[in-house]
């Protein structure tokens, strides 16, 4: 089968959701931070210096990696948490198609307001805006097939919280993929150690673990646990950076 297209072609089909209809979409509050542990290790800046450019992003192949590895098509719902200026958005709405639907959240007020404008702009029609909180994405109930945290694991202050408010979105046999670089949280990357203990203190399984060729990037995907299954807030206990 052929690799699909990562162009910027926009998709059509149902309007763009205007801000009103955004905030319709954002799910009620979840558990609250305060039920949760803070994480036992530093929170990196938000602006990650990883790449410098989109152009120097697109030659190391990263968004074909990724969709190939979260078998991404067309018609499903992928929702990209700390979407940020939108580089995966504009990339993944035209894999998802009119049929899909791409819902970027992020928690930076002007983040937000940037992105809905550079949508706009480009005409992408299946494409839902969300600000989210730290602790909580605030996605709608039962629509994600699958989401995605990119470069941005290493900057959650609230990780266990926005792990365990993720899961309500999340379809029946719904991924969650993390794409992080190598190294310490201070170099803007996560130890896939660290990772996998921060997941799984919350219910998250590893399905898959693949390094990323041409850069020094790696992707876990996890499999969410039920809303039920979820390790109970004051449960989980924080794992220690190492």
């Amino acid at each position: 089968m052929a690799a699909p297209s990562l162009s910027w072609v926009p998709a059509t089909g149902a309007p763009t959701p205007t801000a009103a209809a955004a905030q319709e979409l954002a799910a009620p509050s979840g558990a609250p931070a305060g039920d949760f542990p803070k994480p036992d290790r530093p929170i990196a800046d938000i602006v990650s210096p990883i790449w410098h450019d989109a152009k120097e992003r697109d030659a190391a192949g990263e968004p074909a990696q990724l969709v190939r590895l979260l078998g991404m098509q067309s018609g499903m719902t992928v929702a990209d948490i700390g979407a940020g200026s939108g580089y995966y958005v504009v990339r993944l709405s035209p894999i998802v198609g009119s049929g899909g639907r791409i819902v970027a959240e992020d928690v930076i007020p002007d983040y937000v307001q940037s992105l809905r404008k550079r949508v706009d702009d480009l005409g992408l029609r299946n494409v839902a805006i969300i600000l989210g909180e730290p602790h909580d994405p605030k996605l709608p109930v039962g629509s994600v097939d699958t989401a995605i945290l990119v470069h941005m694991y290493h900057e959650i202050a609230q990780p266990y919280a926005l792990l365990y408010n993720l899961v309500p979105a999340l379809k029946p046999g719904a991924r969650v993929g993390i794409l992080d670089a190598f190294g310490p949280i201070s170099k803007h990357g996560t130890p896939p150690s660290l990772l996998r203990c921060e997941l799984a203190a919350v219910g998250y399984r590893e399905a898959s673990f693949q390094r990323l060729t041409g850069s020094n990037a790696y992707l876990v995907i996890f499999a969410p646990p039920s809303v039920d299954s979820r390790t109970r807030p004051q449960a989980i206990v924080a794992c220690k950076a190492r």
